[in-house]
């Protein structure tokens, strides 16, 4: 096994899970005593316009460029193979020359599907052994290509689609998708309950509204739910400081029936305590979900992953996908009067969850890169 060997992990930011896969992945290098670990958003440093000007784009997809971000995903996808995407296949190019040059680094990892850095390896014949940690629990094509030398999938079912495109079955291992350890901590709900100041023996409704929002009409929603005496709703507004400043205008005489919070470090602890939690479909939301089990309302999800992701949940019983805004309020009090459905969405959602995920792709991905050394060696001598 190759001796503290020395990381590159190549990200982007478009959304956040991208980026938080990769800084779970450093953690866990730390944690196993690799310390050389060089972490690269590839496309900002090398095209920093560009990839400003499409992650506007792609925050935009959110709200009013939902058709376009459906071109652009399902499109990408239909010409896979054609010349259209040869600009894609050079992007980060000269910026991925300079990192490797420059770090020399034993491995590489993607967590974002970056097609330069295997057609480094058949431009160059220089062969590092490189690794793909899919973000998401639906396969886009990009995320394939011969010189990968293995895959970390979140379900069979991407295994299976992976191995659809031709890849051999031991180049993908089922092992869910990165999150952080205090998701798969042991935490007593009611030391939760006593910091937050929410009654256990009540229902508590979790809204994670975040910076971009996740209900257009979050704050009707909370006007609605705030008459129920036997309901505590939370919402988490990120960064989002006017959302909070507006949403604080309605507490009135009911204001222990809503908990309006910013940003949340340990945000895991309102997970734990949640009967249900309307949210989007991110591949790293749904993830530490279903680490702490939390059955959830997935909101209009946006054409491409998000609505992969919500129908894959939706199919296993694990989450109720909701597309109309009036819709919301009859969804959420109809499933929190249903205990007999969150028991069972709460037992299927936590079957979804892979422990300690980070943990057997590293271990996996040092035993991989070890081999690959051992095997080139073999074929120089």
């Amino acid at each position: 096994m190759l001796k503290k060997p020395k990381v590159l992990i190549l990200t982007a930011k478009y959304g956040n899970g991208h980026v938080q896969v990769s800084k779970t992945l450093v953690k866990q290098c730390k944690d196993m005593g690799i310390e050389e670990v060089v972490v690269s958003d590839l496309y900002a440093e090398s095209n920093p316009v560009f990839t400003e000007i499409t992650q506007y784009l792609y925050l935009k997809s959110f709200t009013i460029g939902k058709q376009f971000y459906r071109m652009f995903y399902y499109g990408v996808d239909k010409i896979y193979n054609k010349k259209l995407l040869t600009l894609y296949f050079k992007l980060g190019n000269k910026r991925l020359f300079e990192l490797i040059e420059k770090e020399q680094p034993d491995l590489i990892i993607n967590t974002f599907p970056i097609f330069v850095v295997p057609e480094y390896r058949r431009r160059t014949g220089h062969m590092i052994p490189t690794f793909n940690v899919l973000t998401d629990f639906c396969l886009h094509k990009i995320w394939v290509h011969q010189n990968i030398d293995k895959y970390y999938v979140a379900s069979k079912r991407v295994k299976e689609k992976v191995m659809s495109l031709g890849i051999h079955p031991a180049s993908v291992k089922v092992t869910g998708i990165p999150i952080r350890s205090v998701f798969e901590e042991n935490l007593d709900k009611n030391e939760i309950c006593r910091k937050y100041g929410l009654d256990p023996n009540k229902k508590i409704l979790l809204v994670m509204a975040g910076a971009h929002g996740v209900l257009k009409n979050v704050k009707e929603l909370c006007e609605s739910f705030i008459e129920d005496q036997n309901l505590q709703t939370v919402v988490v507004c990120g960064n989002n400081a006017a959302l909070k400043e507006n949403l604080e205008t309605i507490t009135g005489k009911n204001v222990r029936n809503l908990k309006l919070l910013g940003y949340v470090e340990r945000v895991d602890e309102l997970f734990r305590v949640a009967s249900c939690m309307v949210t989007k479909p991110g591949g790293i939301t749904l993830s530490e979900a279903a680490a702490v089990g939390v059955p959830v309302i997935l909101f209009k999800p946006v054409p491409g992953q998000e609505k992969e992701n919500a129908l894959f949940f939706e199919e296993n019983e694990a989450a109720v996908v909701v597309n109309r805004s009036e819709e919301v309020y009859e969804t959420v009090s109809s499933l929190l009067k249903d205990d007999k459905k969150l028991k069972r969405m709460k037992r299927n959602i936590k079957r979804l969850h892979h422990p300690n995920s980070s943990l057997t792709i590293m271990e996996d991905i040092l035993r991989e890169a070890s081999l690959f050394k051992e095997n080139k060696f073999i074929k120089a001598q």
